[in-house]
């Protein structure tokens, strides 16, 4: 049975944001995830829903450093997400999230449900019947994840997004109007390598996962 993906998500402290802060992040993510089918609850929640579960994590990534730049251009608006990857069965075809059957639904809510108890803002829920070892690689795969994401800065993850992107260095420092020396040492001490490696991984154990 294919294996889909459905993540949910909400703002860290979204009432501290200032409308205009949280206007541009809506937008940056809206753009992120605008190739899926996609919701926005109560102005600072949303879910999507990915028939390609291999780009899932990429995707989270994505709108996660879309927030956390988000000081870039409004100084002092500290910003994060708490994401959840719920992974399974669905339904298809999906006509309306708020309506849509299947366990990737499921999963994707009651783990953001449960994330405040657990720590950390990334995690992985998938289908009952998957082996242990893909549920323990993923769990490795979201520990590691939120260890570089707590540290990383708005400028680092401003480049970071250039490179989920598809972009390269000098992409991002034409972009950012910046040496390319400081790119690369944004993006080292953003820990990309480990980054590029972390999202293979995933790749490889989403090819693993039967429901």
């Amino acid at each position: 049975m294919p294996i889909h993906a459905v993540i949910t998500g909400d703002i860290v402290h979204s009432m501290q944001l200032e409308i205009p802060a949280s206007k541009r992040l809506i937008s940056g993510l809206k753009r992120i995830l605008e190739s899926y089918q996609v919701e926005f609850y109560r102005g600072d929640s949303f879910q999507a829903y990915l028939k390609e579960s291999a780009q899932a994590l990429r995707t989270a990534l994505l709108c996660r450093v879309s927030a956390i730049s988000l000081a870039r251009q409004f100084p002092g608006a500290s910003s994060d997400l708490r994401i959840s990857i719920g992974l399974g069965p669905a339904e298809i075809p999906v006509r309306g999230l708020a309506t849509a059957q299947g366990e990737a639904f499921v999963l994707s809510g009651r783990a953001l449900d449960d994330m405040p108890k657990k720590g950390g803002r990334l995690s992985f829920a998938t289908c009952s019947k998957a082996h242990p070892a893909i549920f323990n690689g993923l769990e490795l795969v979201s520990n590691y994840i939120n260890f570089i994401f707590q540290e990383m800065t708005p400028k680092q993850a401003e480049v970071i997004y250039f490179l989920l992107n598809g972009g390269n260095q000098l992409d991002a420092s034409r972009k950012l109007n910046k040496s390319k020396s400081t790119i690369s040492q944004r993006a080292s001490s953003a820990n990309w390598p480990q980054i590029e490696k972390i999202l293979a991984i995933y790749e490889n154990l989403i090819k693993e996962i039967t429901c």
